[in-house]
C-alpha cells in the first residue's frame, strides 16, 4: 500500500502529460498522440511458458531501466486470424505475431493537469474464447480517452491453453480445480489495474469492466466468480453470457476432455505436454470430436451450480449495463423450420407448456414458425442472459437491444444488424471501421459511446442531452432501442422472458 501511495504522489507531482511511468514492477514508456498518452504492450503476468502452461498466471517479474511500450504486444496461440463472412480486418486479430507469451495490456489515458483520478474501463475482447486479440483495429482506446476515461485493453489465453482442464492440472493446482486459465489471465489483469492505474491518472476504486461476445461471457465470469471480488465496481455485458449455459461444463466432463486431448496428443504426462510446440497442440485442439475448450464450473473460479450461485444472490453485486444485437440470432443455426417441425419441438422440450410457448412464438405458417425461432435464437444466446442478469442483481441495470443495420461497404453483402456491430458505435471507433458513414451513423455513435462512458464515470448512463434511459425494472420491461434516429425505450419480450424463466 505504501509503494502504491507513492507511486500515485510521483504522478501526481509532475502532471499527468510524462509519457514514461514507474509501475510497480518497473518504468514503462509509451507515447503521446493528440493529449492521450498511449502505452501498448505492458506485460501484467508473467509469461505462461513451459512449467507455468495451464497454470494461473503468476505475478510479472521486476525489471530494470526503462521498457519501451509503444506496439502490441503478441496476441495468444489461435488458428490464424483472418477476415471471414461479416468480420473484416477491422474486426479480427493480427495474424502476426501469436505467442504463449501473450499476457499484455494496453492503457490510453488522457493528458491531465489535476490530480482528480479519472474513470478506468477495461475492455475484454470477444473470440468465442478461442480467438481474439486486444490489438483488434475495433478496440482502439484514443476516442474513449478522449471522452474522459483511462481505457485498458488486456489479453488473455484462449482455447486449448486457456480453458483444458484435466485431472492432474486440478490435482496440481492445490484447489482441486482446473481450466479457466484466461479468466484468471483476465483477473490478474484487473490486480495489474488496482495496484498501478494510479499512476496513470486512473482511479483504482471505480473500474468498469466491459465485453463483447466471449468477452461478456468473461463479464459474466468475474461477476460470478468469488476471487474477483472487489477489482471492479460496474460491468458492461454486450451480446451473450454464461447464464445462457453455452460453451460450459462441469469440472468432470471438462477432465475428461482434457485426457481426451492428452490421447489424441500421443502423451502420457503433462509434462510430456508442456515440452510439445504451442503450434501442435493449437492444431491438435481442432479436432470436432474433442469438443470446444470453455467455461469450467469447477467450484473455484465458478461455482458448480451456476444458477442458483445467482439465485441466492452470492455473485459479486455490481451496477450493469447489458444487451444484444439482433443479428445475434444468426449465431445459432435454424436449420429447415416448418410450421410442423417448429410444433414438435415446443412439444418436446415444453411439454404442457406447449401451448403457451407457441402462443408467444406463433407457428401459423412455416413462414412464422422461422421467424419464431430465429426469436427463440436471439433470446436464448444473448437476450435471456441479459434479463436473467439483471432478474438477480440487486443493484440497477440497463438493458438495451441494438437494431441498427450500417450502412453497406461497397461491393461488401449485407449482414444486416450483425453480431459485433455495434462495438465500433459504444467504443467510438467508427474511423477504424472502413465505411462511408452517414451523419446520422456518428450520431448514433456520438450518443451510444456517451451513454457506455457517463455509465463508467457515475453508474448511470444518462447525462445531458441524451434520450433519457430507464433502468430496467421486471414490471414493465423496458430496454433501449438503438437506432438512428429513434433511440426510445419501450417493453420488448417481456412476457417470453417471463415463460423462458419459469423452473
Amino acid at each position: 500500500m505504501k509503494k502504491l501511495i507513492l507511486l500515485f504522489l510521483m504522478a501526481s507531482s509532475v502532471g499527468y502529460a510524462q509519457t514514461i511511468v514507474d509501475t510497480q514492477n518497473g518504468k514503462v514508456e509509451g507515447y503521446a498522440q493528440n493529449g492521450i498518452r498511449i502505452f501498448k504492450g505492458i506485460p501484467f503476468a508473467a509469461p505462461p511458458l513451459g512449467e507455468l502452461r495451464w497454470k494461473a498466471p503468476q505475478p510479472v517479474m521486476d525489471w530494470k531501466g526503462i521498457k519501451e511500450c509503444k506496439d502490441f504486444g503478441p496476441s495468444p496461440i489461435q488458428n490464424t486470424p483472418e477476415p471471414f463472412l461479416c468480420w473484416t480486418e477491422e474486426f479480427i486479430a493480427k495474424p502476426e505475431p501469436l505467442s504463449e507469451d501473450c499476457l499484455y495490456l494496453n492503457v490510453w489515458a488522457p493528458e491531465k493537469d489535476n490530480d482528480e483520478p479519472l474513470p478506468v474501463f477495461v475492455w475484454i475482447y470477444g473470440g468465442g474464447l478461442s480467438s481474439g486479440s486486444a490489438n483488434c483495429d475495433i478496440y482502439d482506446g484514443v476516442q474513449m480517452a478522449e471522452q474522459g476515461v483511462v481505457f485498458v485493453s488486456l489479453n488473455y489465453r484462449v482455447g486449448v491453453f486457456g480453458f483444458m482442464a484435466h485431472p492432474e492440472l486440478s490435482q496440481e493446482s492445490g484447489e482441486n480445480a482446473s481450466g479457466n486459465y484466461g479468466f484468471m489471465d483476465q483477473l490478474q489483469g484487473l490486480k495489474w489495474i488496482k495496484d498501478n492505474i494510479a499512476a496513470f491518472g486512473g482511479d483504482p476504486n471505480n473500474v468498469t469492466i466491459a465485453g463483447q461476445s466471449a468477452g461478456s461471457f468473461s463479464v459474466n465470469a468475474q461477476i460470478a466468480s468469488p476471487l474477483a471480488s472487489g477489482y471492479f465496481n460496474k460491468a458492461i455485458c454486450q451480446s451473450g453470457g454464461i447464464l445462457g449455459g453455452r460453451l460450459m461444463q462441469d469440472l468432470s466432463a471438462a477432465e475428461s476432455q482434457g485426457v481426451r486431448f492428452m490421447q489424441s496428443a500421443n502423451a502420457s504426462s503433462l509434462a510430456e505436454l508442456r515440452e510439445m510446440p504451442a503450434s501442435k497442440l493449437q492444431e491438435l485442439s481442432n479436432d470436432p470430436e474433442l469438443g470446444r475448450f470453455g467455461v469450467v464450473l469447477d467450484d473455484y473460479f465458478l461455482p458448480k451450480d451456476l444458477m442458483q450461485h445467482f439465485k441466492n444472490g452470492n455473485h459479486n453485486q455490481v451496477k450493469v449495463l447489458t444487451g444484444w444485437v439482433t443479428g445475434d440470432s444468426a449465431l445459432l443455426p435454424t436449420g429447415e423450420v416448418t410450421q410442423e417441425s417448429f410444433k414438435n419441438m415446443a412439444e418436446r422440450q415444453f411439454g404442457e407448456r406447449s401451448d403457451e410457448f407457441l402462443e408467444l412464438f406463433p407457428a401459423q405458417t412455416d413462414e412464422s414458425a422461422l421467424r419464431s425461432q430465429q426469436k427463440m435464437n436471439l433470446l436464448s444466446f444473448a437476450a435471456q442472459p441479459s434479463y436473467l442478469l439483471a432478474k438477480y442483481m440487486e443493484k440497477e441495470v440497463w438493458l438495451y437491444e441494438f437494431t441498427h443495420v450500417p450502412t453497406d461497404k461497397p461491393g461488401f453483402p449485407n449482414y444486416g444488424a450483425f453480431h459485433t456491430s455495434e462495438v465500433p458505435f459504444a467504443l467510438h471507433t467508427l474511423d477504424q471501421w472502413k465505411r462511408p458513414w452517414k451523419s446520422e451513423e456518428r450520431e448514433l455513435e456520438n450518443v451510444m459511446s456517451a451513454y457506455w462512458v457517463n455509465f463508467a464515470k457515475t453508474g448511470d448512463p444518462n447525462g445531458k442531452g441524451l434520450p433519457k434511459w430507464s433502468r430496467y425494472k421486471e414490471e414493465d420491461g423496458k430496454l433501449l432501442t438503438f437506432e438512428t434516429n429513434a433511440i426510445d425505450s419501450e417493453t420488448k419480450y417481456l412476457e417470453e422472458f417471463r415463460f423462458l424463466s419459469k423452473d
